[in-house]
């Protein structure tokens, strides 16, 4: 079933053919106003759309004025086990709450919530976790997990339609990369609602992120999913910078440069891991999307970098700086950077277009060989 209701969290739109979201969540203790509004600046910086922030405490729900008065960007409430929690958040003028219904207190306390939220004309995100099951559905977890969670997702969306609200978003996130994609197909299959994407607890950056951009790539890749957050072990602007990188792999956004580099070999003269090392730290001051190739040898280095809007492929003491599908010079490699991020620059102060390519017909190693003839810059 499409998406075919859309909420809006703050000013963001989600849902309904809206680009895809970024969420992440900030760490710090919600009453310490100085530290986390200091953490979803940071987080605002790296790309974050939407910051949730976790209301353990009377305190912290008395701090959300002034952090939702600060915050540049739209905060959602993160609420368990107590609804007058969340009722004292809507009245800080948070954007969205987050709320399990089968922890809340039971029906009325839902109500409660639902009614508040409705006066201050804010969505709510609902949804099961593989941790946090309700008993009843324990006995068919066990049988299939994916199927537990969508149950539990089913019957929260079922409470609150019968209470005539569904100004909400859905998530049934697991630890598991496979029960959480059938988890979603399933409920993307019964449900018109936004989807909030994740895996959960996925882990420290460097599992965490294969975990995160592999389930929540597929469902993206299946056209399923509205907003996500990467659940990583690790400063939450990781989680952010992940994100945008799934995005940008599956063509979805945009937000900065992409750089492609050949993984090296034994054909690798000129040390490509150094080159693209550097060049993806120069890379992350430019806020304007564009491709760059770092390209080790002739094997595939005119092709790929020819396919990007400017590449470099390196020689023994040569290298040649690619722009738009053409050799355009030949440098000494110890300038090659610095020539490569010349051509970039003047690029983008001249407007940034884009020349009709040309399909490459030669051989790799042919137009390789062709461009060593070109006199050294």
């Amino acid at each position: 079933m499409a998406v075919t209701r859309q909420i809006r969290v703050g000013g963001v739109a989600i849902g309904g053919g809206a680009p895809v979201v970024v969420q992440s969540m900030t760490l710090t203790p919600t009453h310490d106003v100085e530290a986390t509004t200091a953490q979803i600046a940071a987080l605002a910086s790296a790309g974050c759309e939407v910051v949730r922030c976790a209301v353990p405490k009377s305190e912290d729900a008395e701090a959300l004025e002034r952090i939702v008065r600060l915050s540049p960007i739209p905060v959602i409430a993160d609420i368990h086990f107590n609804a007058s929690l969340a009722l004292k958040a809507i009245d800080a003028g948070v954007a969205a709450v987050r709320i399990n219904p089968g922890n809340i207190g039971g029906p009325d306390r839902v109500e409660q919530v639902v009614r508040r939220a409705r006066a201050a004309g804010i969505p709510l995100r609902i949804g099961a976790n593989s941790g946090s099951l309700p008993k009843h559905l324990h006995a068919l977890a066990q049988e299939d997990q994916a199927e537990a969670l969508v149950a539990a997702a089913l019957e929260e969306v079922e409470l609150l339609e019968r209470l005539d609200f569904r100004d909400f978003k859905i998530s049934v996130k697991s630890t598991s990369v496979p029960t959480m994609i059938r988890a979603y197909r399933m409920l993307a299959a019964k449900v018109p609602y936004p989807l909030h994407l994740g895996v959960t607890e996925a882990g420290t950056p460097f599992a965490g992120s294969i975990k995160s951009a592999v389930g929540i790539g597929a469902l993206l890749a299946d056209g399923i999913g509205d907003t996500l957050r990467v659940s990583l072990t690790a400063d939450p602007v990781k989680e952010v910078e992940v994100a945008w990188e799934i995005l940008k792999a599956l063509g979805l956004r945009e937000r900065g440069p992409v750089m492609i580099s050949c993984p090296s070999c034994g054909r690798d003269n000129v040390g490509v891991e150094r080159l693209a090392v550097k060049v993806e730290e120069r890379l992350r001051t430019y806020p304007q999307a564009f491709e760059v190739a770092v390209m080790g040898c002739a094997v595939n280095g005119p092709g790929e970098a020819g396919d990007a809007d400017f590449g470099i492929a390196g020689g023994r003491d040569v290298g040649f700086v690619y722009a738009h599908g053409r050799v355009l010079k030949k440098v000494s490699s110890d300038i090659l950077i610095d020539e490569l991020f010349h051509e970039v620059d003047r690029w983008i102060e001249g407007g940034m277009r884009r020349p009709r390519r040309l399909r490459m017909a030669k051989p790799a190693a042919l137009a390789m060989a062709e461009a060593s003839l070109i006199p050294l810059d």
